[in-house]
């Protein structure tokens, strides 16, 4: 204590000058609407940076959970346009139970493959979350796979970036179908077989899924032509498509099931027999 009372003795002056110091800002700031206005904005200037930086650290703290809300929106979001493409309705008030053809459940990725030429996905869903096997899985930029192999609480996907993944789609100017399937060689690209001659073809022309696919709904966007081949064996195109999407990164999908499946199915096994 005695310590500290000789240290305020002897610097006795300079803390008394301070005070002083500091009186005068108060009197000069308090007489002056000019000094004043000045060191309110300054302030407000020091109070603005310190609140905004407190408030950024709290956006990118809280940026995982408005992800999950965002997705959980979206899947939402893409039932009502798979279901209700002609009708404006409140998407917050859709249950997932009002789904007529298409329920949309929302995911994450937590494993992915693209180095191989039989890719596979990982994500956080399972039975627990209704995700069954032969389900389409999607993102925003289009396809990506479908549902193997589920658990209760995760499920394997077979990429579009598998050379046994086999997914029908058309050339959305034209129509004209094909089936989209990967060489193995690149993972930006897949390619559109058995594509007629008769198709009216250009380069950046979209794919999108078809209308015979059992996994996907109609016009899922998939990529843009890039070149297109002649098949010497069968005579028709060969297109190779740049995908819209980045399998190399990917976040949140959303899984598809068709109510109608089955009974597509059960359809086209019938007229294949009476063929």
């Amino acid at each position: 204590m005695q310590h500290i009372i000789y240290l305020f003795i002897k610097n006795s002056h300079r803390l008394l000058f301070l005070l002083l110091l500091g009186i005068s800002f108060v009197l000069i700031i308090k007489s002056h609407s000019y000094h004043r206005s000045k060191y309110i904005n300054s302030a407000n200037s020091i109070t603005g940076s310190f609140y905004e930086k407190v408030n950024s650290a709290e956006e990118y703290l809280s940026l995982k959970e408005k992800n999950a809300i965002l997705a959980e929106e979206n899947a939402r979001l893409k039932q009502l346009l798979f279901n209700k493409k002609d009708t404006l309705l409140n998407f917050k008030n859709i249950s997932y139970n009002d789904a007529e053809f298409f329920s949309v459940t929302k995911a994450k990725v937590i494993k992915n493959t693209f180095n191989t030429r039989q890719n596979y996905l990982t994500i956080n869903a399972g039975t627990k979350n209704n995700v069954k096997e032969n389900m389409g899985v999607i993102n925003e930029r289009g396809i990506v796979g479908v549902v193997e192999h589920t658990s209760n609480k995760y499920a394997t996907i077979i990429s579009i970036l598998n050379i046994n993944q086999k997914i029908n789609a058309k050339i959305k100017n034209s129509d004209h179908f094909g089936t989209l399937t990967w060489d193995g060689t690149n993972a930006g690209y897949v390619q559109l077989v058995d594509v007629p001659r008769l198709a009216s073809i250009k380069k950046g022309d979209s794919i999108v899924t078809g209308s015979e696919s059992v996994f996907f709904p109609e016009n899922i966007p998939i990529g843009k032509i890039d070149k297109v081949f002649i098949d010497k064996k069968t005579n028709y195109y060969t297109i190779n498509v740049r995908l819209f999407n980045d399998m190399t990164a990917l976040g949140y999908v959303y899984i598809i099931e068709n109510k109608n499946k089955e009974e597509q199915e059960s359809l086209d096994k019938e007229t294949t027999i009476t063929k």
